[in-house]
């Protein structure tokens, strides 16, 4: 798009070298802390009313709020962060992936502040693993470090998974899920339109093919003796001889064996 290139040319040097891998950073020490103390993610997470009575670091530090606390999930929670992180640093670059990240913590931090509701960072994450799955779509990961599975269905599970908690859920969480997924929409938006209106405009060219490709004028079947076709008469039947040639019953040639046409 040629805004991000603009950007990026104005701007390339604000973008943070793994900036993904800085979060996997924080997300370790949090749940570390968090063991330790369990009280102590309550001085993290984003509240609206606690930032308005200058606990302003709550903006930032509620992105690095793991989405785990079992010992048993938290290795593979941040290696896949990682590797999703890993994954769109190399098909964006620094900048992009940072402006990608800022503009979902932007809309997830003002919903927030808006609805006065507590938000957690899940869906800014989704966020992440829907901008790899469209680069990476048939990228297999092992679900249960079994089942081998390619990302694009594991997004469209997720997604559907998403759609349904719209529906289900208050308002709240649903401008959540808007805002924090708008820099999928803004990214990959204009994207998507121009794939739809490409299939269907391929679509439309391949049908209107098909039907010109056969002339409503020329004839399926005709007589080899009369010339006699089934636009011409439609209740004619014709047979195909043993010499070969189509004949309407009327010339169908004598002592002849007709097989269907």
């Amino acid at each position: 798009m040629r805004w991000l290139d603009t950007l990026e040319r104005r701007f390339g040097f604000l973008g943070i070298p793994g900036l993904v891998r800085i979060m996997v950073a924080f997300s370790a020490l949090i749940f570390l802390l968090v063991r330790l103390n369990p009280d102590f993610i309550s001085a993290l997470d984003l509240n609206p009313e606690r930032v308005r009575h200058g606990e302003i670091w709550r903006l930032v530090t509620y992105i690095f709020i793991p989405q785990t606390f079992s010992f048993l999930w938290i290795i593979f929670v941040l290696w896949f962060l990682w590797f999703i992180g890993e994954g769109l640093e190399r098909a964006w670059g620094p900048f992009r992936l940072t402006l990608y990240f800022l503009v979902g913590m932007i809309g997830t931090t003002a919903a927030a502040l808006f609805f006065g509701s507590n938000f957690s960072n899940t869906m800014l994450i989704a966020s992440l693993f829907y901008a790899f799955a469209r680069f990476y779509p048939d990228e297999v990961i092992y679900v249960f470090f079994i089942l081998p599975v390619k990302i694009k269905w594991v997004a469209w599970v997720s997604a559907a998974f998403l759609l349904l908690g719209f529906f289900v859920n208050s308002n709240s969480y649903r401008m959540a899920t808007v805002a924090a997924l708008g820099n999928y929409l803004i990214f990959f938006g204009p994207e998507i339109v121009y794939e739809v209106r490409h299939r269907h405009e391929v679509s439309s060219r391949r049908r209107r093919f098909e039907v010109q490709s056969r002339s409503e004028t020329e004839p399926l079947h005709k007589c080899a003796v009369c010339g006699a076709t089934e636009l011409s008469d439609p209740n004619l039947d014709f047979r195909v001889a043993r010499d070969g040639e189509e004949y309407c019953v009327a010339h169908l040639p004598k002592m002849e064996t007709p097989a269907p046409s």
